[in-house]
């Protein structure tokens, strides 16, 4: 699925105010970048839309929180408010500004017990933003740091980057301390080169610099050392690649019917991608194959039902040749032989005094009937109330004999048991 990468502004979103935005594909090159007006970037579609918040709008601060508070699960179970009232706490005496001025967002995986880092913004301007965004039909799926902390002993932690214009430019350096910004000055280049000679502090400070184009030059001129080249739109690329999501708190709600979209376009994604195209084959060959193997297995079964029934109706035709059309060959078959049980004298299971034999056989002592009715092969019974236990038993008992017995009313009614 491809992104739509949009690196906000330091002011407040004006019909003006000019934003960068990189159109990358999901391989992670870049497919179209532009800086526009937000009315004029590129349409989301069925894009995933990532802002990128500029280093210079995020403080960092590393807290140790309370035992106790991260058990029950970040934003779950209602502990929302309550880990963001633990962090006010924690770091009401370290901000610039009022907690409640300030969006806050935790680390992603904290682990209980061992530091974590915040980061901090202002609110108001990152909800100004997120609503001009929504307005302009490119709401937001991910909100990321332009750069994040970075573990110790790393590679990126020894990472100077020289960012914007000749005429604005800074340094960014993301460390193992937190994110720090400098303007890219004489000043600044020489404070960098104190800090190199320093022997205690020289495995802190930044030995490798990656510098926009734009300011390549000024970067060379002031700073020694060699310089990659890394364009605006591969650190936009790079930072959508975060871990982080700013959307937590108060923007979780936002967060996730933005998730709910993200997931739809990802559907999306996958039925039209040209990438995913030998998986969709592979599971349409899946289908297909499982939907062939199963109509194979129900024209064998239904092939050995049908076998079966032929059997039956052999049987039946063989043994009575005077039925001539089978409908229900079992029932007709229990029918004939009864017809000749009756003309030869002996007694069928449809006759009453069969029922009742097996009935003075099999019941209770205390159940003798009060009164007997027999009408077409059923025997009903005015007896004493059955307890439930008493009528299992004697259901069960009948069963084996090729009976069913229920209770109607206050009569015990016996008759051959229909089987399928």
């Amino acid at each position: 699925m491809s992104n739509l990468i949009i690196t906000l502004p330091n002011g407040l979103p004006t019909t003006t105010a000019s934003c960068a935005a990189v159109l990358g594909d999901d391989m992670g090159a870049v497919i179209r970048h532009v800086e526009a007006p937000l009315a004029l970037l590129p349409e989301a579609g069925e894009s995933e839309v990532v802002v990128v918040v500029p280093a210079e709008q995020l403080s960092w601060h590393r807290v140790e929180l309370p035992k106790g508070t991260l058990d029950r699960g970040l934003f779950q179970d209602g502990s929302t408010a309550r880990l963001r009232t633990v962090l006010d706490g924690l770091l009401e005496d370290r901000l610039l500004d009022e907690p409640e001025n300030l969006h806050l967002a935790i680390q992603p995986q904290p682990r209980a017990g061992e530091p974590v880092w915040v980061a901090a913004c202002d609110r108001a301007w990152l909800r100004a933003w997120l609503q001009a965004l929504e307005q302009s039909a490119r709401p937001v799926a991910r909100i990321v740091p332009a750069l994040e902390p970075v573990a110790s002993g790393t590679t990126d932690a020894h990472t100077l980057h020289a960012v914007g214009t000749p005429e604005q430019a800074h340094l960014i350096w993301a460390s193992p301390q937190g994110v720090s910004v400098l303007p890219l000055n004489a000043a600044s280049a020489a404070l960098l080169a104190n800090a190199r000679g320093d022997v205690a502090q020289s495995d802190v400070v930044p030995s490798e610099i990656v510098a926009e184009p734009g300011v390549a030059a000024l970067t060379e001129h002031l700073l020694p050392g060699r310089i990659s080249l890394q364009t605006a739109a591969q650190r936009a690329m790079a930072a959508a690649r975060s871990g982080w999501d700013l959307a937590q708190f108060d923007l979780l709600s936002t967060r996730q019917a933005r998730t709910r979209k993200q997931l739809s376009s990802l559907g999306i994604s996958l039925w039209r991608a040209p990438h995913w195209r030998p998986a969709r084959w592979a599971a349409l060959a899946l289908v297909v194959v499982n939907l062939v193997g199963l109509q194979a297995w129900a024209w064998k079964e239904q092939s050995a039902l049908q076998a079966k029934r032929d059997a039956i109706r052999a049987v039946l035709l063989s043994t009575f040749p005077d039925v001539r059309v089978v409908v229900d060959a079992p029932q007709q078959m229990a029918r004939a032989l009864a017809d000749l049980q009756r003309q030869s004298g002996a007694a069928s299971s449809l006759d009453l005094e069969t029922m009742l034999g097996l009935f003075q056989t099999l019941a209770l002592e205390e159940s003798t009937p009060s009164a007997i009715e027999f009408i077409a092969g059923e025997l009903r019974l005015k007896t004493q109330p059955i307890s439930d236990a008493q009528l299992a038993s004697l259901s069960t008992r009948l069963q084996a004999q090729g009976y069913a017995a229920q209770m109607r009313g206050d009569s015990l009614v016996i008759s051959v048991e229909r089987r399928p």
